[in-house]
């Protein structure tokens, strides 16, 4: 989400990431966090707080003036994350492809690499 200044609408901010302000807090589905702070009088929420408890990374760039709210955090980033079946050649068997299911059930890192 980029910004221009640290306040932002509340209903401009559920639109642009499914968080909604709700008197419990901020909420999305079914997890609300509490957030007292972010609401501001007017109706709009203060940027710096949400980020803070959100675990949304904020980054000012001082050269446009401009911040750029990240993705939140909360530590679940990656807890429902579905990798596809990916098929690779086994270099070993030409005829028994390697299959990323086969290893289903256990913690996997990838590591891609491209040359650009």
């Amino acid at each position: 989400m980029i910004l221009s200044e640290l306040t932002v609408s509340a209903a401009d901010f559920e639109t642009r990431t499914g968080w909604a302000a709700k008197p419990e807090g901020l909420c999305k589905g079914d997890i609300c966090v509490p957030a007292p702070e972010a609401a501001l009088d007017d109706g709009r929420l203060d940027i710096t707080s949400v980020a803070d408890k959100l675990a949304m990374p904020l980054v000012h760039d001082t050269a446009t003036d401009t911040y750029a709210l990240g993705p939140e955090g909360l530590g679940h980033s990656l807890t429902t994350a579905v990798a596809p079946n990916l098929v690779l050649p086994n270099a070993n068997d030409d005829d028994n492809p390697f299959l990323l299911s086969s290893l289903h059930g256990r913690k996997v890192l990838l590591v891609a690499w491209a040359s650009w």
